[in-house]
């Protein structure tokens, strides 16, 4: 009983917070609950669908090359697969790129949770000079150039003179669809116990009451929508500070928002750094209680996990691979 009520305290949170709208035209995965709309930005499959060409359209960028699908690609579970993000003329940024699935689910966005919500998460990367390089009067004016855009713009917001918070809307609404659920941990948790195999078993084990990961991968999104300081990069000359750069709260320093592990074995390499490569490695460093500094995250311990604990916990990440974002297809063609 106790897990079911974890599994449905971070959707709740996410209506009471921003004062959301279930919407139930929207199908989603086994194991989910249904996707939380705004109020102000409800969800109709037209808004989805300009988002979506909006999504892989690389005229959003300075020189035509980058779109949002560049880091959040279908092809490495809406991630790019990097250690670092690239944007236009082969620039690196300095995280590692997030994916984008399950978003819907999701409370602040980016590693530090500089944006409040999917729609004001959008405008970032466009006006980013390493990642997408335009401004956004330029690139709503390019846009705007575009017939096919102008034409699908007004039958969604009713206005051919649209901006770039008409544009980050439509971006969030498809963002929302892509959902991953109907795992073989879902399966089994829904009364199919042969979704899961016996090592799967044991890990799930292991993951709730012997390493208790759920301290903070918790709910149907197996995460807490926190931050915690891991020591990742801590111990660098110049290391990254995390959530500390939008709160200046000293708490906050070296902590980072804690992802989903929906798909987790799909969507490499691991950490805001991309510094660990395997989930074998992610296991080791958790096992070890993380890399100690200043501000260590009190739940950080050493775990001692036998070499049987951290097979069987790495096979059981892998049953929490699911379904429903393979299904989107790319647009075969943009609005001209």
């Amino acid at each position: 009983m106790k897990r079911k009520i974890l599994a449905l305290a971070p959707a709740c949170g996410l209506a009471l917070a921003f004062a959301y709208a279930a919407d139930q035209n929207v199908p989603v995965p086994l194991g989910l609950l249904p996707i939380q709309f705004p109020k102000e930005n409800p969800y109709t499959p037209a808004k989805a669908e300009l988002g979506k060409l909006l999504y892989f359209d690389k005229r959003l960028s300075g020189d035509n090359t980058v779109a949002c699908a560049s880091c959040h690609s279908p092809e490495h579970a809406y991630t790019d697969g990097s250690q670092f993000a690239t944007g236009i003329r082969g620039q690196k940024g300095g995280r590692s790129a997030p994916t984008v699935i399950n978003r819907a689910y999701s409370l602040a966005q980016f590693w530090d949770g500089r944006a409040a919500t999917l729609e004001e998460q959008a405008k970032g990367p466009i006006q980013n000079p390493i990642e997408m390089g335009m401004t956004h009067p330029d690139v709503v004016a390019k846009l705007r150039g575009v017939k096919g855009y102008r034409v699908m713009f007004a039958k969604v917001f009713g206005t051919e003179d649209f901006t770039i918070d008409h544009m980050a809307m439509a971006i969030a609404t498809f963002e929302r669809t892509v959902l991953s659920g109907n795992s073989p941990y879902d399966r089994y948790q829904a009364g199919n116990k042969k979704a899961m195999n016996s090592e799967q078993v044991r890990g799930m084990k292991v993951y709730f009451d012997k390493a208790k990961c759920d301290q903070c991968h918790e709910g149907i999104n197996f995460t807490s929508n926190s931050y915690h300081n891991l020591g990742v990069g801590s111990d660098k000359p110049d290391p990254d500070v995390g959530r500390f750069s939008v709160t200046k709260n000293p708490e906050d320093w070296g902590a980072f928002k804690t992802p989903t592990l929906r798909d987790i074995s799909r969507t490499a390499p691991y950490m805001h750094d991309g510094s660990l490569k395997t989930l074998d490695e992610v296991v080791d460093f958790y096992d070890k209680g993380g890399t100690k500094n200043k501000n260590l995250d009190e739940k950080l311990k050493p775990l001692k996990l036998t070499d049987q604990d951290k097979k069987d916990l790495v096979a059981f990440l892998r049953a929490l691979d699911g379904d429903g974002w393979q299904k989107i297809q790319a647009p075969a063609k943009f609005p001209e």
